[in-house]
């Protein structure tokens, strides 16, 4: 890129544009006015949310579709303060987002200043790093190095943080082609002798078990990993993060592990004698006691190194990229069978989905409603699932092929994600029928980004669960306080059906399950926005089986 004499905001802009990228999320304000006034001239698409939280959550929703940074924007102070929202989402779910906030003119940072907030301190345990521009001459250093930290390594969000007065000075601007940071060089390569302990591992077991969470996706080893399960012959099942890292349908995948996960899932872990985890945290959800590990050789392939041993025992560690390590791992591998443990875990299999016993209404049955909707999307779909019953009900019934992608708040567990993160994967890729699934309690935290989707021709979907009640927390009530519920009715909602008509959107209110069919083919033969409102039952569990 040529030297030219532009003002900061401007060299913003063009380094934004030597990235690719080609929309930014965000709400302004005085303070981020100059930048905003150079996007005029870009070819960028300025996406302008309703909430300066669903400008983070749509970044994150476009960056898991891409396997890219995104970009959100806001101004300072409150907008910058509703960002550390999403930008804690996104550091909990390895998302790669830069976040941009404007700030005070420089000589009243420190005084208080209208709309003054430190943003880089507040938003400080949330990101992998954070930049507060004080020379003019390093914003191209800056944006370069802030892209390579937040997508290297464990992906992550990067802040940066630029004065008023600073984005307004002129400058001669040239981006950097390459940068390098002399304290961070992340491991990539597994280390080889580590690699064939695992393999031998492997060779020694009689059960062995692949755990597959999100760095699947964003190492892009999604071929990997089916070429491992497939070669050795080993089951699999994810995290909430790793669903759809390999096909519903394929005849080695048992489920999501965990708390709200299947039963089989949760069986195939207790009784493996070897288990290979591959970029999943095995957090709290996933893992609610280490008494299935004691018997049971662990290896661990991570490219963070704090996560490796932090939430359970491992025999074998393996720092490195998953899709790097995984091509390795492989190459060292011979074909393998293990025909008497995929019988046993297919037998318990059918067995356990021979006694699940489903909640009888005279409502909508979520589990129907899923299965359908999944039945009717084309093969490259993309289903974004809310926080509550609705995730559970969604995580634990979508069925995704080679193009489908399930993307949810699992770290943070972020009520309002669904509905921005499916405007910022509709985006990515106009190509795939994006849906988000909501219940009424999560839908009413983001339903304002209706406009947004209506405002810039964004077709996405939403399904709303009406239950009238804060589902999960209901149920949580009644396992642990006796029944005594608490700030959970949701009496003096609207009809979503009405708020949907008023932004222009049309829709329809489903009530029992003879109408589920019909319903969902409306909905996903609308070439525009569209919402289903569903009735299910208050009683209705969040696990179905």
């Amino acid at each position: 890129m040529a030297k030219e004499r532009i003002t900061v905001a401007g060299a913003m802009v063009r380094a934004l544009e030597a990235e690719g990228i080609k929309h930014i999320y965000g709400y302004p304000g005085a303070a981020i006015c100059p930048f905003f006034d150079e996007l005029i001239k870009s070819d960028i698409q300025n996406i302008l949310v309703r909430h300066e939280a669903n400008s983070g959550h749509s970044a994150s929703g476009y960056a898991r579709i891409t396997g890219k940074p995104a970009v959100c924007a806001a101004t300072s102070g409150p907008g910058a303060t509703n960002l550390i929202t999403a930008i804690a989402t996104a550091h909990m779910d390895s998302i790669p987002m830069i976040a941009i906030t404007g700030q005070v003119v420089s000589n009243q940072i420190g005084r208080d200043a209208f709309q003054e907030a430190d943003i880089t301190g507040a938003a400080e345990p949330f990101v992998k790093h954070s930049y507060l521009v004080k020379n003019p001459d390093d914003i191209g250093d800056v944006i370069k190095k802030s892209f390579y930290i937040a997508q290297s390594g464990r992906p992550g969000p990067v802040l940066i943080d630029v004065p008023m007065d600073i984005q307004k000075q002129l400058i001669d601007f040239e981006y950097p082609e390459k940068v390098e940071i002399r304290s961070y060089k992340p491991s990539i390569v597994g280390n080889k002798l580590q690699i064939k302990k695992a393999v031998e591992a492997l060779k020694n077991s009689k059960k062995p078990l692949i755990c597959a969470g999100g760095g699947i996706f964003m190492a892009g080893a999604k071929d990997k990993l089916r070429e491992l399960s497939e070669t050795c012959d080993i089951p699999v099942i994810v995290t909430m993060m790793g669903i759809g890292s390999i096909p519903t349908d394929h005849k080695n995948y048992y489920g999501m592990l965990g708390v709200f996960g299947k039963r089989i899932a949760n069986q195939a872990l207790k009784n493996c004698d070897l288990l290979i985890v591959l970029g999943a945290r095995m957090s709290d959800r996933a893992v609610t006691s280490l008494s299935p590990f004691e018997n049971t050789t662990i290896v661990h392939i991570d490219v963070d190194p704090a996560e490796i041993g932090k939430n359970s025992p491992v025999n074998i560690p393996i720092v490195g990229d998953v899709g790097k390590t995984l091509e390795q791992f492989v190459a060292e591998c011979e074909p393998m069978k293990h025909d008497e443990w995929q019988n046993d875990l297919y037998q318990s299999k059918l067995a356990a989905e021979a006694a699940v016993k489903n909640y009888q209404s005279d409502l909508v049955s979520p589990k129907l409603l899923i299965k359908t909707l999944c039945k009717t999307l084309p093969q490259k779909r993309v289903i974004c699932a809310d926080v509550g019953s609705n995730q559970i009900w969604a995580a634990n019934n979508v069925e995704l092929g080679e193009e489908g992608r399930f993307i949810t708040s699992g770290g943070m567990g972020t009520m309002g994600y669904s509905l921005p993160a499916a405007i910022g994967a509709k985006c990515a890729d106009k190509s795939a029928e994006v849906v988000a699934i909501c219940g009424d309690g999560s839908f009413q935290m983001s339903f304002m980004e209706l406009a947004t989707a209506v405002q810039h021709g964004i077709n996405v979907k939403t399904i709303v669960f009406v239950n009238n009640k804060l589902g999960m927390v209901r149920e949580y009530q009644n396992n642990n306080y006796e029944g005594r519920h608490t700030m959970i009715d949701l009496s003096g909602s609207p009809d979503f059906l009405k708020i949907a008509e008023a932004y222009g959107i049309k829709g329809e209110t489903v009530s029992s399950n003879d109408q589920v069919q019909s319903a969902v083919e409306k909905m996903v033969n609308a070439d525009e926005p569209y919402l289903l409102q569903v009735m299910v039952d208050k009683n209705e569990k969040s696990l179905i089986e």
